[in-house]
């Protein structure tokens, strides 16, 4: 099957849905962008994976099961997003054993699909069909990594260190998101009740 390539264009908060997120992907060849609208979760484990440098203390899920695909000797080959039904986005994961060869298909949601992908620099492929159904044309502005919109979730404050979470307050306060703000500065406060 002739499959076509996707890039990582963006995560943007959703104004369609509270709560979520949308997760572009583009085709570099056509420029159609596909939204897929994910989770807080994933959204965050998908820019943590994205941005190589930055480790939680602790490992996430998709950062455990990654050690476990390069433990049992195994590589993340590629991401096929290959079908999509009412708007819900089907994908499979390919493996292929670094020993002997062996290919193992894994079905997965399309968000934990791409949180592994980008931690294994795999390609990210879909079919000329969903490009057609979910395929939009959209205008970006370039946005800095860094500067995608994140809102903070009290799963994602817990992995962050306190110089990490007073950084990112400092930030929130110069941008006025003093809703964000306001979350951390309690993530704080616990903190510092923990310790006295």
């Amino acid at each position: 099957m002739d499959y076509k390539r996707l890039i990582v264009r963006g995560i943007s908060y959703s104004r369609m849905q509270a709560g979520a997120y949308a997760l572009l992907l583009e085709n570099e060849e056509s420029k159609l962008k596909i939204p897929v609208v994910i989770g807080n979760f994933e959204a965050q484990s998908i820019s943590l994976g994205l941005e190589k440098d930055i480790h939680p203390p602790r490992p996430l899920t998709h950062d455990l099961f990654s050690k476990f695909v390069t433990a049992v000797d195994y590589r993340l080959e590629s991401v096929i997003i290959y079908q999509i039904v009412d708007g819900i986005f089907f994908s499979n994961i390919n493996f292929k054993n670094k020993t002997n060869g062996e290919e193992l298909i894994m079905d997965a949601r399309t968000s934990d699909a791409v949180a592994m992908a980008v931690r294994f620099d795999a390609p990210i492929f879909t079919t000329q069909q969903v490009l057609d159904e979910a395929g939009m044309l959209l205008e970006l502005e370039e946005v800095p990594h860094e500067q995608q919109e994140m809102k903070p979730s009290k799963e994602s404050l817990g992995a962050l260190s306190t110089d990490e979470l007073k950084s990112l307050l400092d930030e929130f306060v110069k941008e006025e998101d003093y809703d964000s703000a306001a979350e951390i500065q309690e993530e704080l406060k616990k903190r510092k009740k923990k310790i006295d």
